[in-house]
């Protein structure tokens, strides 16, 4: 699960990270109310109006910008709040529809009082699967985009990895602070940061924080100026306060309404809709669709135990999918009997008043000869396939 910035830096905070304070806002009506409460907290003159988005590069979308006095706040405030913000993280890029901004965050202004001495670094944490440590990355090139200094200059990128059973240990904290070029009380507060950062990132249960910039001031702190946090979904239910934070605004529709039903749902962009039971015969029917000219359009997995009124959802969601083209059901009937799943199709076509695209089934397994019957007997006009070749075949088929 992504978090806005305002909702990442509320959990570094509650961790003792420093960060730079704000205030969101959700309605025009609320901009000069928050900057002056804004002042009043931090003595900041100025403020940095940020969209919150699930996009990094806001600022290259317009969505970051500074108001210097309170016309200035009303004007690029309003402006912001509403707007279809196009980021290159957004669906489509700049040239793409974009992403409503429904909140805006009114932060300080962290690099006063001497902006020219302020150093903007980059520090990430995320979990390394390969080597099944968690590592930390982190540069001396903050504020840019990570993979082009990555790719441009690799030594300025340095990594390092931590074992999750024994956590962070000094050493590594000041081998950070080191590599930073930090010296000093500034290389005493980064020592102190990325030991709280690291804790928020465990406690937190995430698979990713990444703080670009991270500010080394004039006066030698170090502050957290943007946050990207991700949450481990399978972790949500040690962590409620944190699961109520979901905006599902910011998520495909199509995937919330899965939650809802606990399928496993991810919206591609293809052409083909498959609905499977397990993961690793997802993967294979998604293959067998790209082997077969087409492109999958969803990942959906009904799980072990789906009944008929789940399979019914399922089926109604990739329909829900204009680019649908064709469908391919692949059942291995293990724990889920075939006759459910079928049954949960035919259910899902009579309540949908008849099927407009070609629908080829392959069930096996449990039950699978009544869920033919079943099939067979609903009037719908299905091709069946028993092996993964001919099911191929029939998809290669119907897509001409």
């Amino acid at each position: 699960m992504n978090l806005h910035e305002y909702q990442g830096k509320k959990i570094l905070k509650s961790h003792g990270v420093p960060i730079q304070e704000g205030i969101v806002v959700e309605k025009s009506e609320d901009l000069l109310s928050a900057f002056e409460k804004l002042k009043k907290d931090t003595g900041t003159e100025v403020t940095i109006i940020k969209a919150q988005i699930h996009a990094g590069g806001r600022g290259k979308g317009g969505g970051v910008k500074m108001a210097k006095n309170n016309e200035e706040v009303k004007k690029i405030g309003s402006e912001i709040l509403g707007m279809m913000l196009k980021t290159p993280q957004t669906p489509g890029g700049l040239d793409g529809e974009g992403k409503l901004v429904r909140k805006v965050l009114l932060a300080e202004d962290a690099y006063a009082p001497d902006f020219d001495a302020c150093k903007e670094l980059y520090i990430s944490i995320l979990t390394d699967r390969d080597t099944k440590n968690n590592v930390i990355i982190y540069s001396t090139e903050g504020g840019m985009d990570i993979e082009a200094v990555a790719e441009k200059t690799p030594h300025l990128v340095h990594k390092e990895f931590i074992d999750p059973a024994l956590g962070i240990q000094a050493f590594q904290t000041r081998k950070v602070a080191f590599n930073l070029g930090l010296s000093g009380k500034a290389f005493k507060e980064m020592v102190k940061f990325i030991k709280k950062l690291y804790t928020a990132f465990d406690s937190s249960d995430c698979s990713l924080v990444e703080i670009n910039p991270a500010i080394k001031t004039a006066d030698d702190r170090i502050v957290a100026v943007d946050c990207k946090m991700t949450i481990d979904d399978s972790a949500l239910f040690r962590h409620k306060e944190i699961a109520e934070m979901r905006d599902v605004h910011e998520e495909d529709p199509t995937e919330v309404e899965a939650k809802k039903y606990n399928l496993n749902y991810v919206k591609l962009d293809g052409n083909v809709g498959c609905m499977v039971n397990g993961a690793g015969l997802a993967m294979a029917t998604m293959d067998i669709i790209k082997l077969s000219g087409g492109e999958p359009a969803n990942f959906l997995d009904v799980g072990g135990t789906a009944d008929a009124a789940r399979v019914e959802q399922g089926f109604k969601i990739i329909l829900s999918d204009s680019n649908v083209k064709a469908i391919l059901i692949n059942i291995f009937g293990g724990i889920v009997r075939c006759d459910r799943v079928a049954q949960g199709v035919v259910d899902a076509c009579k309540n949908m008043d008849g099927l407009d695209v070609p629908l080829i089934v392959r069930l096996q397994g449990t039950n699978a000869e009544l869920a033919k019957e079943i099939i067979d007997n609903s009037g719908l006009k299905v091709q069946s396939a028993v092996l993964l070749e001919e099911a191929a075949q029939a998809v290669k088929k119907v897509l001409g």
